[in-house]
């Protein structure tokens, strides 16, 4: 028994090592049909009830390094997420999330070593307006038709045939058939269109010449007219397999911060596809990663992201997230592979869910709209049997009815669904607090050790950047290891609201050591929700209020809404952290949480 587990044992181990590596690949999913959503659509469908509603989402995004640049012109390495989908899109400061007829599509100019957002590597001087930015690709990177199948006709055994039925197959190369007669079997043909026809028939769609049509002999097998040479293939399509090339192009030193922004509606499922590309400047590390929605009600602990009751994806792999969005929210996003460590570094980023008063058709009562919300059991909101209702009818809704007199906008636009239209806002902007220690950065790319116990914050950044750099338009770029210039920061942190309109401020804070204040001088701030929940007893009454200073901690966030009633263009206010050691970088005049608020 000894002499057999001698050799048995290296045997199992290497076929178990086999198994392992063999299944680390890139791959990416974004289907067009689900269960739940079984028509193709690729846009937001209008909410009119309980049923099946939202559309299909996807994103896809790396895990890996980067740098990017400081106000004070200090150059900080990160691990961090990039894009690798919504390209476009993420440079002009929007989120990258897609339809599947945007996310599904290829793109054959796409050149290796191209900046993360951006195919301006060579352009002088390097554009920095978003007007400028040219590149029109939102397509997932490296998505790639797959082989063609292609098989020996003879090895061709279609169901429900009988001897004497004939077969069609759609010839798409050059050249023609004779006809009538048999196939030569010298050209290739495409078995696309392969179906059964009863005897006779020898077209169906195409040209007679590029088409011909076999006849099932006795045996089942086509008869003797078709040469045994002839051979037929599958049309190539998208199935989710990747050029992995194009990946590591791209992917390598991509690292945004923060990282890319995703956006969903109420109802919608989206699949987002992680792609582990491992980190440059530290090979020695296999570091694995995870996609952790902080707060969010996830479709299942699988897809949660902390790798105890889920997966941690290695270097070299893909995988994708399933997520639902039920509830409206501005909610983050983070890795949770050592988590303080990778917050630390940059993997941070924001999401939020866009509520299904949105998608109510102009001229509908929102409290109406609301109440019909009220009937699915997925949104039900019963305050009187449920103490954790968070979003109850407002309390000047009609009994009955649900009616509240407040009739949706063309093109409103709401933070919740508040049946009042209380959150109605313009313009919306994503504001991500985060704080690093420029040591704990430094010491994790010299292969040291870092000591979690000296970590204190002391960079603080608004959507990635700090002071003056918050109120740079357009995306930020840091020439990295590579020698290529990659805009690592490309979400502004400038707050534009028309006079006379409302602006949304979606506020998170994911600093790891400091509580954060942000004041704004001015223009008041109305926070209407904290947490993805809106501020509302159970009576229905709004619980909203107006301040000039809020204070988060690490893992929070807030929905604030500014108004600009009053206001006229050209005046400029600040928004900015009162905490003094907060506005610097580790120095005087340079950097910190302070940004500009335009009427224009």
């Amino acid at each position: 028994m000894r002499n057999t587990c001698r050799y048995w044992l290296p045997i199992f181990l290497l076929g178990f090592a086999t198994v392992t590596v063999s299944a680390q690949s890139f791959r990416v999913q974004c289907p067009t049909t689900t269960i739940t959503h079984p028509v193709a659509t690729n846009l937001e469908p209008a909410y009119t009830g309980p049923g099946v509603n939202g559309a299909i989402k996807c994103q896809q995004i790396s895990g890996g390094d980067g740098y990017s640049t400081m106000g004070d012109g200090t150059q900080t390495y990160m691990f961090s997420f990039g894009p690798l989908s919504g390209l476009a899109d993420i440079a002009a400061g929007k989120p990258g999330t897609q339809f599947p007829n945007i996310f599904n599509t290829t793109f054959a100019g796409f050149q290796p070593g191209d900046p993360a957002t951006t195919d301006l590597a060579g352009t002088t001087p390097i554009p920095v307006l978003p007007s400028q930015l040219t590149f029109g690709y939102n397509g997932a990177v490296g998505l790639a038709l797959d082989v063609a199948n292609t098989v020996n006709i003879y090895d061709i055994a279609p169901l429900g045939l009988n001897p004497g039925d004939s077969v069609l197959i759609a010839h798409t190369g050059a050249g023609v058939f004779p006809a009538p007669g048999p196939y030569d079997g010298t050209q290739t043909v495409l078995a696309a269109n392969v179906t059964t026809f009863p005897s006779g028939i020898t077209n169906f769609g195409f040209p007679a010449s590029n088409n011909f049509t076999f006849t099932i002999g006795t045996t089942g097998l086509p008869d003797v007219n078709v040469s045994s040479t002839a051979t037929a293939s599958t049309p190539r399509a998208l199935d989710g397999h990747v050029d992995p090339r194009q990946i590591m192009d791209v992917g390598v030193m991509n690292g945004n911060i923060p990282a890319p922004l995703m956006a969903i509606d109420e109802d919608d499922e989206f699949f987002l596809t992680l792609t582990n590309v491992g980190m440059i400047m530290r090979p020695d590390l296999f570091e694995q990663h995870t996609v952790h929605f902080h707060g969010y009600p996830n479709a299942s602990s699988f897809y949660d992201g902390v790798p105890d009751a889920s997966v941690a994806i290695n270097i070299g792999a893909s995988f994708t997230y399933y997520y639902l969005a039920p509830d409206a929210g501005t909610y983050f996003w983070h890795c949770h592979i050592t988590p303080p460590e990778h917050l630390q570094m940059g993997m941070v980023g924001q999401l939020y869910v866009r509520p299904r008063q949105n998608r109510v058709p102009t001229g509908t009562d929102l409290g109406t709209a609301l109440k019909a919300q009220q009937g699915d059991n997925r949104t039900k909101c019963d305050s009187t049997a449920d103490i954790l209702c968070s979003n109850p009818m407002p309390a000047s809704a009609n009994t009955n009815t649900g009616a509240t007199g407040v009739a949706q906008i063309a093109g409103g636009m709401y933070a919740y669904n508040d049946g009042d239209g209380s959150t109605r806002y313009d313009v919306e902007y994503p504001i991500q607090i985060h704080g690093f220690d420029p040591n704990f950065h430094f010491v994790g790319m010299t292969f040291n050790p870092e000591g979690f116990s000296d970590m204190k914050d002391k960079y603080f950044l608004l959507n990635g950047r700090s002071y003056p750099d918050t109120v740079t338009p357009g995306p930020l770029y840091t020439m990295s290891s590579d020698g290529s210039n990659h805009f690592s920061q490309p979400l502004s942190a400038i707050i534009n609201i028309p006079a006379g309109k409302r602006a949304l401020l979606r506020i998170s804070d994911l600093d790891v050591t400091e509580y954060q204040t942000l004041a704004s001088l001015g223009i008041p701030m109305q926070v209407v929700g904290f947490n993805a929940k809106l501020l509302r007893d159970q009576a229905g009454n709004n619980m909203y209020y107006t301040t000039n200073s809020i204070t988060l901690a690490g893992g929070e966030s807030l929905d604030v809404i500014l108004d600009a009633t009053g206001y006229t263009a050209g005046q400029v206010f600040y928004l900015y952290t009162p905490n003094l050691d907060h506005l610097s970088n580790d120095a005087e005049n340079f950097g910190g949480l302070m940004t500009e608020v335009r009427i224009n």
